[in-house]
């Protein structure tokens, strides 16, 4: 047979015969005297065999394993490994599937998803409160509330589960109390306000003691206590923390380092 012939009795493609002469896992036949190669039966049998396997959904070096006369491994050996990665991957197929849907039921559930998302169904609530806060607002909304979303998102994204839960739980339950929200958003303002000032305008001092005051007393003991938001007044968080201030205008900066800095005094 030629190699068309064989290719059309397995059904494969031509290509496909020399990718495997290529790889190793067909032998090349003898040429013929015209330079032609020439197929047995026995050919057509191991050609055949890699095609079953290939469809099996092995991998084309696990082929190579399974008709290497030293791989060392019997094909129910490979079968049985390949139908353990089969079921992680219908377990991930699931676990994303999960995902996606809870995704697009928050899309249902809040009329769209926020440009921070994907995030927790417990996120997506508080910022559909955001967002119905901020339209009963005059005017645009504040920049610092946006990022204020970014910066949750990146928690949750980085964070354990049980912490994540755990802060959206707190901060939940602080903007549920009446007046609290439209309070924050105020204080957004004020920082927007900041964003072409000095770091030593009188401003700053206002706007860090009204951020202060909108942090919850759960939170502060949840955090750890005096000496937590001490470090992270000075920046001693590490490279997360300087990159955090540094997003900042300085005035900002000043007044969250300020707002941090009254929190340590209540916590102390």
């Amino acid at each position: 047979m030629r190699i068309g012939e064989l290719a059309g009795l397995i059904g494969v493609s031509t290509r496909a015969v020399r990718h495997y002469h290529h790889l190793g896992l067909l032998p090349e036949p003898e040429r013929r005297a015209n330079g032609y190669r020439e197929y047995g039966l026995r050919d057509a049998v191991a050609l055949a065999r890699v095609r079953r396997l290939t469809e099996l959904g092995l991998g084309l070096d696990e082929v190579r394993d399974v008709l290497a006369d030293d791989a060392g491994r019997a094909l129910h050996e490979v079968l049985a490994e390949l139908d353990s990665d089969l079921a992680r991957q219908e377990e991930e197929i699931r676990s994303r599937r999960a995902r996606l849907a809870a995704v697009r039921r928050q899309a249902d559930e809040h009329g769209g998803l926020p440009a921070e998302g994907p995030v927790s169904d417990e996120l997506a609530a508080l910022f559909a409160e955001m967002a119905r806060a901020s339209a009963a607002q005059p005017g645009p909304e504040p920049a610092m509330a946006a990022k204020e979303r970014e910066v949750l998102a990146l928690l949750e994204a980085t964070g354990g589960e049980e912490g994540n839960k755990r802060m959206v739980e707190l901060l939940g339950e602080a903007v549920a109390a009446p007046g609290a929200m439209q309070q924050m958003y105020e204080v957004y303002g004020l920082l927007d306000a900041l964003v072409e000032a000095a770091a030593d305008d009188p401003r700053v001092e206002e706007a860090a003691r009204a951020l202060a005051d909108c942090i919850p007393e759960a939170v502060v003991a949840e955090a750890g206590g005096a000496e937590h938001w001490e470090r992270a007044a000075a920046e001693a968080g590490g490279s997360f923390t300087a990159a955090y201030y540094a997003d900042f205008a300085p005035a900002q900066a000043q007044a969250v380092r300020r707002a941090i800095q009254l929190v340590a005094e209540r916590a102390r």
